[in-house]
């Protein structure tokens, strides 16, 4: 569903340029909004989110997708933990759709997926890795990396339950936009890959922008 923001990036208390294949780290409080901006189109942002007092509680792909009863996530779906409890809602979207079940690139896929010599192409798990190893206050750690969202990105399902890379669905300057329920650790990957069109074999920047509790 698409829903335009009445937020102002200028009244922003933070924002943040995130280029193709790195990280952002931060922590927001229950209240506050964060969006994340498609700055030049079909890129892929793959995001991991966290209970900042208690990191093993966490987003939940199979419980937001089961209480929303849809498989696509957009404005208005709410994000479930692995306890069941709201932790974000997404409030307003201008791209539509956004994947939850495609998971995260990684060496170990990449070479499945596409070649041996793909082995040691730079991956969104490798990301999220060197973020937990160089942010340690946050009090993360490898076992933390579960299901993840892929804002942005196409992967639609054939009418036999497979999976498919497809071209994105997103454009310059499209966004998603989600308010914390919880105080909330939010890490994303600005995902690198070059090997299928979630990107369209491009990978260029994001914009993260956040705005204080209403």
């Amino acid at each position: 569903m698409i829903k335009e923001s009445n937020l102002a990036l200028a009244d922003a208390k933070y924002r943040a340029k995130v280029d193709a294949g790195n990280y952002y780290i931060q922590t927001i409080k229950a209240g506050e909004t964060i969006r994340i901006i498609d700055l030049e189109g079909n890129q892929a942002a793959d995001t991991l989110f966290y209970n900042a007092h208690d990191p093993s509680e966490r987003y939940s792909a199979s419980d937001t997708i089961r209480e929303g009863g849809a498989l696509y996530l957009t404005a208005g779906t709410i994000l479930k933990t692995n306890l069941n409890r709201d932790l974000l809602e997404i409030v307003a979207d201008t791209c539509g759709r956004h994947d939850t079940v495609g998971g995260a690139c990684s060496t170990e896929s990449n070479t499945v997926r596409y070649d041996l010599e793909k082995r040691c192409m730079h991956a969104c798990r490798d990301s999220w890795l060197l973020a937990i190893a160089e942010q340690e206050q946050y009090g993360l750690a490898k076992e933390d990396i579960g299901h993840n969202i892929n804002f942005f990105m196409n992967v639609p399902v054939t009418p036999d339950g497979q999976l498919q890379f497809a071209d994105g669905v997103s454009g310059p300057g499209k966004y998603v936009e989600l308010t914390a329920k919880m105080d909330t650790i939010v890490l994303i990957s600005n995902c690198p890959q070059l090997n299928n069109p979630c990107n369209a074999y491009n990978p260029t920047p994001i914009e993260v922008a956040v705005w204080a509790a209403a």
